[in-house]
């Protein structure tokens, strides 16, 4: 009771922080001397700390820089860094003089942040290296609009010739080497604060305009169903430009009084888990779905006794699971979980830091054969939905009430309900403001009485969960009148670890084909299992590798609907990705790119049918 008391004292109140930049003020008075951010620092190649003082300290240098500026309340002004303290810094420090802040991913093409920066007319970006505006510099005449270009980290001596505008500064010279305090010119909550760009599977990306309250209402949703602890470190690594990770992964924890750390790479994730030991991790389904095919890749390799052990403990485990909410019952089995817990599920935690408490997915639809694996090996797995234009959750689940297969109950203060063709609406004080510049957009998706329509199909149980079935704009509909939601198919099929990206495709065909790219290294292990080489071009060769194919994703797609079986599949050899065109920058698919790109491929599939 006590804990739960401490935790609820700790947490600052909406009314309270009033605005985003006032919840860091808040924090700076309750836990000047506790520890706020860690990063890893690559001078001493040690990981070191700031404290909410030191934090403070530095956005009032910031602070100061940017009063140098020709900036106003109500400025744009974007940041194009990967997650760090500095990032905190900037916003802090452009919020608390009203300026309005646009993240920028920082693997998105220079031409897509172009578009971005000219149709928000900021009027300074920060960038984290010279070799950012290295790629900005192909087209400068672009972003004229930009009065002010700073880059944290310092050119390098061959870079100097990069130094050619004078708009360019770093981030050393450009802020005072001290400051005074920290200012906080604005208090209205209902204020524009941020306008995030949503990626754009098709089309130019929209900027969402979230408010203060927006966003604040949000997380202190979230967080009367989420227990944050004061005394809990999360490991941040999805990109704070990210709506998920910047409210759930940078205000939750900061209205909560938690520690973040920030994660060096993707690559160094593994590392980093170890040395930080988090209790709580917020991620996309995607890392998940890597530590799932890892483990099945590594048992495929062992005695078939591992393999026995390890499904045993997690049948039990997930059985205990079931019992704990109140969906079974207690089994004699169940007195083996201590031992199972010690000799498997113990082991595989360990590689994740042994210390998580829970952990959260969002941003895309997590399987349910995934989620079962973590929690029967002990990890309660918590699956959310929402979009960005809901600041951004909008259901989640519960420790006490965790249905895998769900995004959960909504949160405190959002209505949910289904409107025509069963589109999920959302309603509730984190819903935007609008879309930037775009009434038109913002009209389609906002009616005047409030309710947002998330372009998501869903089915609300009796209990009120949620349940995404597929997106309005996605759905294949076969040459039979079948719909296919595409999602969970090409979920299941990526539980096998020799695929890396799979494309359901097939509208107005009659039936389901596959495009895929294969996980470079099992595909070396694949051709030299059944004696065959790369060489795609061979058309014998190409069919006999299709067929081999074929059969191990029906093995995964078995249990959904014989009209959804798929016949027919391509190997694409180049990985799809941001810098292709291909993926966006929060990674969806672009769907109909992918298809333009592949026309011929799918033609093929298709040929004689």
């Amino acid at each position: 009771m006590k804990a739960g008391q401490d935790r609820m004292a700790e947490i600052i109140p909406v009314d309270k922080a009033k605005t985003l930049d006032g919840l860091f003020r808040e924090r700076v008075q309750r836990s000047a001397q506790k520890i706020a951010y860690r990063y890893f620092n690559p001078i001493s190649e040690e990981w070191d700390n700031y404290t909410w003082e030191q934090m403070n300290q530095f956005v009032a240098r910031w602070q100061a820089g940017l009063a140098k500026e020709p900036l106003v309340a109500g400025d744009r002004v974007a940041v194009m860094m990967k997650n760090c303290p500095e990032w905190v810094m900037f916003e802090q420090a452009a919020l608390g003089l009203g300026l309005v802040v646009i993240p920028l991913y920082t693997d998105d093409r220079a031409e897509n942040a172009a578009y971005i920066i000219n149709d928000a007319n900021v009027k300074l970006l920060l960038l984290e290296n010279s070799d950012q505006w290295q790629e900005f510099l192909t087209i400068r005449d672009q972003i004229e609009g930009v009065q002010r270009i700073v880059i944290l980290q310092s050119f390098e001596r061959d870079n100097r010739n990069l130094r050619d505008n004078t708009r360019v500064v770093f981030a050393y010279d450009w802020l005072p080497v001290q400051a005074s305090e920290v200012k906080h010119v604005g208090d209205d909550p209902h204020n524009l604060a941020t306008i995030i760009y949503t990626s754009g599977t098709s089309g130019r990306p929209k900027g969402v305009m979230l408010s203060h309250h927006n966003i604040l209402s949000n997380a202190d949703s979230c967080l009367q169903i989420v227990p944050v602890l004061p005394d809990d470190v999360l490991l941040s690594f999805l990109p704070l430009s990210h709506t998920f990770e910047r409210t759930a992964g940078y205000y939750v924890p900061m209205m909560a009084g938690a520690v973040i750390a920030y994660a060096r790479s993707i690559p160094q994730l593994q590392e980093d888990l170890l040395t930080i030991r988090p209790t709580l991790l917020i991620s996309v389904p995607r890392i998940y779905e890597r530590v799932y095919a890892g483990i099945h890749a590594k048992l495929a390799e062992g005695p078939g006794f591992a393999r026995w052990l390890f499904n045993f403990a997690v049948a039990i485990g997930y059985s205990r699971f079931e019992r704990q909410q109140g969906r079974g019952n207690w089994r004699f089995t169940h007195l083996f979980w201590p031992l199972l817990k010690k000799l498997v599920a113990d082991k595989v935690m360990g590689k994740l830091g042994g210390r998580l408490r829970f952990v959260m997915s969002g941003g895309a639809a997590l399987s349910a054969e995934v989620s079962r694996i973590f929690i029967g090996l002990g990890l309660p797995i918590l699956q959310g939905y929402g979009m960005t234009e809901s600041s951004p959750v909008a259901c989640a689940n519960r420790l006490e009430d965790n249905v895998p297969a769900s995004v959960g109950l909504p949160i405190p203060g959002v209505e949910v309900k289904l409107g025509e063709n069963n589109a999920l609406l959302i309603r509730g004080p984190n819903v935007m403001l609008g879309y930037w510049n775009n009434p038109e957009a913002t009209k389609a998706v906002l009616s005047p009485d409030g309710w947002l329509n998330s372009g998501d199909i869903a089915s609300i149980d009796a209990q009120g969960h949620v349940t995404i079935t597929g997106r309005l704009k996605e759905i294949i509909v076969l040459s039979t009148g079948e719909k296919v939601p595409p999602a969970d198919m090409e979920a299941a099929i990526l539980r096998d670890p020799l695929f890396e990206q799979v494309m359901l495709v097939g509208e107005m065909r009659s039936y389901l084909s596959v495009l895929a790219v294969l996980n470079p290294s099992r595909w070396q292990a694949f051709i030299a299992q059944h004696g065959l080489n790369d060489n795609l071009d061979n058309e014998q060769q190409r069919q006999q590798i299709e067929e081999i194919l074929l059969d191990r994703i029906t093995q995964q797609t078995n249990g959904f609907p014989g009209y959804a079986r798929i016949r027919r599949v391509a190997v694409v050899q180049e990985p799809w990705s941001v810098e292709n065109g291909l993926m966006t920058p929060t990674m969806k698919l672009k769907r109909a790119k992918v298809m333009e790109k592949y026309q011929a491929e799918i033609d093929r599939l298709y040929k004689g049918h």
